[in-house]
C-alpha cells in the first residue's frame, strides 16, 4: 500500500514541488495540501494520512500549534520542514509531538527517505539537527517527570538504552555498544517508550535531556 502524505506549507510552489518529488515514488501518494496550520489539522484528522509534512511559519495557525493539536488527537506522524537558523522552532516542535525534522535545503532523496522512516513508525533523529537543538534548549527547561514518565521504572539495561538513544544511536549502534542483539535492543526500546509515555524515539530523547539522564554537550 502507498504511504499517504499531507503537505502543509503556505507557499503553493513549495507544496507543488514536494508533491512532484514524492509522487515520483511508487510507494508514496500525496492525499492533500494545506496552506495554513488550521487546514493542516483539519485535513490530518479527516484524511488520516500516514505522515504530515509541516512547515512552521504559516498564517492562521503556525506549524507548532498544528503539530501539538494533531499529536494530542493521536493523529499521524509529523515531519517538520524547517531551516537550520531557527533551532528554537525545532525544540518547540519536539515538545509539541513532532516525530522528525527535515531541512528545506535537503535532497529529494532525503525527503522520500524521511517520509518512509516516519511511515514505518520510527522517528527521524538526524544528529546534525537534533543534538544541536537539545544541547541548546533542553538545559533551561528541565522539569520533574510527569506521571507515566518515571525513570525509576526503567531497569538498569533500559536506562543504558535510553542513554544511547539520547546520543542519537541507531538500534544497530546500540546493539554494538551494549553487546546485544538487534532484536533485543528493539524490545528494550519499546519498553523504554512505554514506561516513559513517549510517542516515539524523538520524544524519548527529549525526555532523557529534560529529566537529566544525560546532559547537553556544549561543544
Amino acid at each position: 500500500m502507498s504511504i499517504r502524505v499531507l503537505v502543509a506549507d503556505d507557499h503553493r510552489l513549495v507544496r507543488s514541488g514536494f508533491r512532484v518529488i514524492l509522487e515520483l515514488e511508487d510507494d508514496i501518494t500525496v492525499v492533500g495540501e494545506a496552506a495554513d496550520g488550521a487546514d493542516a489539522v483539519e485535513l490530518a484528522l479527516r484524511l488520516r494520512p500516514d505522515v504530515v509534512l509541516m512547515d512552521v511559519e504559516m498564517p492562521v495557525m503556525d506549524g507548532l500549534e498544528a503539530t501539538r493539536r494533531i499529536a494530542a488527537e493521536g493523529g499521524p506522524s509529523v515531519l517538520i520542514l524547517t531551516t537550520f537558523d531557527r533551532d528554537d522552532y525545532l525544540f518547540a516542535a519536539l515538545q509539541a509531538g513532532a516525530s522528525g525534522f527535515l531541512l528545506k535545503n535537503g535532497t529529494p532523496e532525503a525527503l522520500t527517505e524521511a517520509v518512509r522512516v516516519l511511515a514505518a513508525g520510527d522517528a527521524l533523529l538526524a544528529p546534525a539537527v537534533t543534538r544541536r537543538v537539545i544541547a541548546e534548549f533542553s538545559a533551561p527547561r528541565q522539569r520533574v517527570p510527569e506521571p507515566g514518565k518515571r525513570l525509576d521504572e526503567l531497569t538498569p539495561r533500559e536506562h543504558e538504552v535510553l542513554v544511547e538513544l539520547a546520543g542519537g544511536s541507531t538500534n544497530a549502534e546500540i546493539a554494538t555498544a551494549l553487546h546485544l542483539g538487534e532484536t533485543t535492543v528493539k524490545t528494550h526500546v519499546s519498553r523504554v517508550l512505554m514506561k516513559l509515555g513517549a510517542r516515539d524515539r524523538t520524544q524519548a530523547v527529549v525526555l532523557a535531556y529534560e529529566m537529566g539522564v544525560v546532559r547537553p554537550s556544549r561543544e
